[in-house]
């Protein structure tokens, strides 16, 4: 019997006699324990936490294959070993947590086989980039719009660089913001498969990508578009740092923050373009995205109570008891964007615009729709990605878009 166990752990160990030899780096933990250390240092660093940050041991991304295979042998009678670069009290923590290894040795016992090939390490790139979240971008356009220039192919082209550039900014951002919150991502029933957390890339990568990522979005501002620009990109870059350290885990100032990122957004529109932001475009635009940024924070909340785990959620400021709350700030803030849209399609300036002003009123209903339906929506617990992600991507929502677009051409 323990010569049949031995033989059929060998894929995922060195045996050695009746011992089995596990290799924390490599495979145990496909990208080892090193980058975990950078990861919990740069943590403390950022001043996230005012003690110094440990790795959270509990929610590694250990090989269950391996895991599994090393509990099995124990079982059978055999001895377990897990062979370490370097020994210190995080090896003892995972050694003691896991509590299927007999003792921890220094590497050079045996040699470590291959884990099975991993998802494609482009497609995790792309995930852990967010491309997907690029689509936010697109408020870059909307002074375009507001200034009747779509048709203009030179401030199309130069909108089109703005946003490439502040694409490859918000990347930076979500990447190091990954890695800082890799222990609070794990213990979240859907950002735990994001790359860095699920360990389906290293986390050194990460720490030399974020850099990267900002000093070309940045040579591309600088080299292409007016200096306002620029600036308005690092204003952005400066406050996600702010929200990803300290405003998300205040409550109230975390969803202002949301909607000033989202608005910085059209700021970086106008800049790009030398446009002059209206009242109204603003105005719209903080109370739309406020509504937006509550129901990103009512869908986590509502979340954690589902997950049975009443009181404040993990890394925020908020109780689940604060859900009505939430969705009453949410629903209200969407209705007061309708209220300017309809002031301003009031106002003599905007009348002057248009050739058909009065078409303009049917955008109220749509938008009340859209706004009615996203809370409803989130209400239901259906709502699991940002608001304007999932707008994207939700057919009624792209309806509603093309229905509200069409409303403005016909009206000039």
């Amino acid at each position: 019997m323990g010569s049949t166990t031995t033989s059929a752990q060998a894929s995922t160990g060195a045996v050695s006699g009746n011992v089995l030899t596990v290799h924390l780096d490599g495979q145990l933990l496909r990208h080892g324990l090193k980058g975990e250390r950078a990861a919990a240092s740069l943590k403390t660093l950022s001043f996230i936490t005012r003690q110094p940050t440990h790795v959270d041991v509990t929610v590694l991304p250990y090989d269950e294959a391996t895991l599994a295979r090393a509990r099995a042998f124990r079982s059978a009678g055999g001895r377990t070993e897990l062979a370490v670069a370097f020994n210190d009290d995080t090896v003892k923590e995972v050694a003691r947590h896991l509590a299927c290894f007999d003792s921890i040795v220094p590497e050079g016992t045996g040699t470590p086989s291959a884990l099975p090939a991993g998802p494609s390490a482009v497609r995790e790139w792309l995930k852990a980039l967010r491309i997907h979240q690029w689509v936010k971008n697109a408020l870059i356009f909307m002074p375009l719009l507001a200034a009747h220039q779509l048709h203009n192919p030179a401030m199309f082209i130069q909108a089109l660089v703005a946003v490439i550039a502040f694409g490859l900014c918000a990347s930076s951002v979500y990447v190091l913001n990954d890695i800082l919150d890799l222990a609070d991502d794990r213990h979240h029933r859907q950002k735990r498969f994001r790359p860095f957390a699920a360990g389906t890339l290293p986390i050194g990568a990460g720490l030399l990508a974020f850099p990267l990522l900002l000093a070309l979005s940045f040579t591309i501002a600088l080299t292409t578009l007016p200096p306002l620009f620029s600036a308005v990109l690092a204003a952005y870059y400066t406050l996600t740092l702010t929200y990803s350290m300290v405003l998300k885990r205040i409550m109230a100032l975390d969803v202002i923050a949301l909607a000033m990122l989202y608005t910085l957004r059209i700021f970086a529109g106008v800049a790009a373009l030398s446009l002059t932001l209206t009242f109204w475009l603003l105005a719209f635009a903080m109370f739309l995205f406020l509504s937006l940024a509550l129901a990103k924070r009512f869908a986590e909340v509502r979340d954690a109570l589902e997950r049975g785990r009443p009181g404040k959620t993990r890394g925020r400021d908020y109780e689940t008891t604060d859900l009505e709350m939430i969705s009453s700030l949410g629903a209200a803030s969407g209705y007061q964007a309708v209220l300017v849209l309809a002031l301003y399609i009031r106002e003599q300036s905007t009348v002057a615009l248009y050739s058909n002003p009065e078409v303009l009123w049917l955008a109220c209903p749509v938008l009340l729709f859209w706004i009615t339906r996203v809370w409803m929506l989130t209400h239901r617990g259906q709502m699991h990605e940002d608001p304007v992600v999932f707008a994207a991507r939700d057919w009624v929502s792209q309806a509603a878009g093309v229905m509200f677009l069409l409303t403005f051409l016909a009206a000039s």
